[in-house]
């Protein structure tokens, strides 16, 4: 059953009530958020126009809280009894992106949505207000809890180049970032080409985006200096698969540094040809010529090369964060340690507070293609850590297993969904390994009721699923955030509550990045930057409602049963 409650606090039961839960949902209409300032609890980017071909946004009315119940049912005046146990915000989908990389192919956009977005190259600078924003909230909206970190769910970067990896620290650290490639005085990316495939910012071009408007001089502006404050909390970095493949689909070939350094970029190619690229990328296992992908035949244009765009490999980014000069707001290594350097086993556990452990996922592989899997090895490291903070488990055919531990709450972070993992193709890390799916993994998380969620991102939507188990102590939530790059360009704060009285209460807000719903076309300051990141992405060819999620996906108490009680 779900129960929406308002900002001021009134439970609402959705759909057809029975006596008994509109009185329960009176009784608890005692529930205020401590804070909504800064969440979609207070306000929600909404289109002007939604019908016409190209809106502003404003604020629109909050999201309300949903209370959620499918694990367990909620106890009367439990807002009086808990006690926070953590709060912590993720960050998913970054994808910080060198748009002038001739390692891309934008013109499939047509066919594959994500080979270009009109917003892409205000990426670096919007994250900035992001951070913004976790700066200004301070702690979780409901149990007060300063926040203990932030978590990003892979696809930091978006084409694994060492220049986007460097933004990347760089706004999550702090100091000037300089989101520009190759040339230092000219935007050389397909949005300066005059082809009408493409919103071109600076001339009208006729064609699908010819309603966006004009807006001279807004490439210069999105690529020039500026300075992030960095977070002021702690933050940890799980791997995706755009951080370890070229544009997160192609697995890194002989040669393929000569394509991203170079002097030639693609800008368009025949249909035919697209269409045969197109399917090639979508099929795991299919032989993709890169050549024709990067060079060929079609419209090329000459560029800067870079040598700054050079592909980084697993191990150079992970010791990237290990690098003293990027530890920020800490911790060292951001989670990983010198264990993780040779970039082969990139997963690692983390203290998230007193009584719970994170644990960081590697759901990649270097095989390529975007969809993941997990590896033997890590499946059973990840069991014998479950093992080792679990004092009540069960095992393979579901026999309970008491052992004398002290026990642990886990939180477990990765990038792809239960659903996303189903590229079993092997890892060329690990090549005889076995490759799990997701539906596997769930079966272990099952095993293990002190197990609470697991947070992840990948799909860019919204969707929060109930995982229940074969008794109620068993089930998990499964949380998945929408990325950062695609409207609605969310976060997620989520906090941990003891309600003292047998269940938890997981509650989950998203927020926004610090920046106007609308700002002056002509504006070219950091905020208003950003403000139009999150209106192009709105107005993208390619926006898709669905990613937004109903109610129950966004700001919800999550209830389940205390484990330890």
């Amino acid at each position: 059953m779900l129960a929406a409650t308002g900002a001021a606090g009134l439970g609402l039961v959705v759909g057809a009530p029975s006596a008994q839960a509109i009185d329960r949902a009176l009784r608890e209409s005692s529930r205020r958020a401590v804070g909504t300032a800064g969440t979609t609890l207070e306000s929600v980017a909404t289109p002007l126009d939604g019908a016409a071909a190209y809106t502003r946004l404003t604020g629109g009315p909050g999201w309300p809280l949903v209370v959620r119940e499918d694990l367990v049912a909620g106890k009367a005046g439990r807002d009086g009894r808990r006690t926070a146990l953590t709060a912590f915000v993720q960050f998913t989908d970054l994808h910080i992106t060198d748009s002038e990389s001739p390692a891309r192919f934008e013109y499939l956009h047509p066919l594959i949505g994500s080979a270009h977005r009109p917003q892409e190259t205000l990426g670096s600078v919007a994250t900035a207000a992001l951070v913004d924003r976790v700066n200004s909230l301070r702690c979780g909206p409901f149990t007060g809890r300063p926040l203990d970190f932030v978590m990003t769910t892979g696809d930091n970067t978006d084409n694994h180049e060492h220049l986007e990896l460097g933004w990347f620290l760089g706004v999550l650290n702090g100091g000037e970032v300089t989101p520009n490639s190759g040339g230092p005085y000219a935007y050389e990316g397909v949005q300066a080409s005059g082809d009408p495939l493409y919103w071109n910012p600076d001339r009208h071009l006729d064609g699908d985006w010819s309603a966006f408007p004009v807006l001279p001089g807004i490439l210069t502006a999105g690529t020039r200096t500026f300075t992030s404050a960095g977070l002021d909390v702690p933050w940890y970095c799980t791997f995706g698969n755009h951080d370890d493949s070229v544009v997160g689909s192609l697995p890194d070939l002989p040669g393929m540094a000569h394509w991203y350094t170079g002097r030639y970029k693609v800008i368009g190619k025949d249909s035919g040809t697209a269409e045969k690229l197109a399917r090639a990328i979508r099929t795991p296992g299919a032989s993709v010529p890169v050549t024709e992908l990067f060079g060929g035949s079609g419209t090329i244009r000459e560029i800067t090369p870079d040598e700054r765009r050079r592909p980084f490999t697993t191990a150079e980014f992970v010791q990237a964060h290990l690098d003293p000069a990027n530890t920020g707001s800490g911790p060292a290594g951001h989670g990983f340690t010198g264990a993780n350097a040779d970039g082969v086993d990139v997963y690692y556990t983390f203290r998230i507070a007193p009584g719970i452990t994170g644990i960081s996922l590697d759901t990649t592989t270097l095989a390529g293609f975007a969809d993941g899997s997990i590896g033997l090895g890590q499946y059973l490291w990840v069991e014998q850590t479950l093992k080792r903070g679990s004092s009540v488990h069960y095992d393979f055919w579901g026999n309970r297993i008491t052992r004398s531990v002290t026990d642990e709450l886990f939180i477990l972070f990765s990038h792809h969904t239960s659903d996303t993992m189903g590229n079993v193709l092997p890892d060329a890390r690990h090549p005889l390994e076995p490759r799990l799916t997701g539906d596997a993994f769930v079966a272990l998380l099952h095993r293990f009721p002190n197990v609470l969620a697991w947070v992840n991102g990948h799909t860019h939507e919204n969707r929060i699923t109930p995982r229940p188990g074969a008794t109620p102590a068993q089930g998990f939530w499964e949380i998945n955030t929408a990325s950062h790059v695609d409207f609605p360009q969310h976060a997620r704060v989520i906090e941990v509550a003891d309600n003292a009285d047998g269940t938890l209460s997981l509650f989950t807000t998203l927020i926004e990045a610090q920046a106007p719903y609308s700002a002056d076309h002509g504006d070219t300051s950091p905020a208003a930057l950003a403000s139009l990141y999150r209106e192009l992405s709105f107005n993208d060819l390619h926006a898709d409602p669905a990613r937004t999620g109903a109610a129950a996906d966004h700001n919800t108490e999550l209830l389940l049963v205390h484990p330890l009680r």
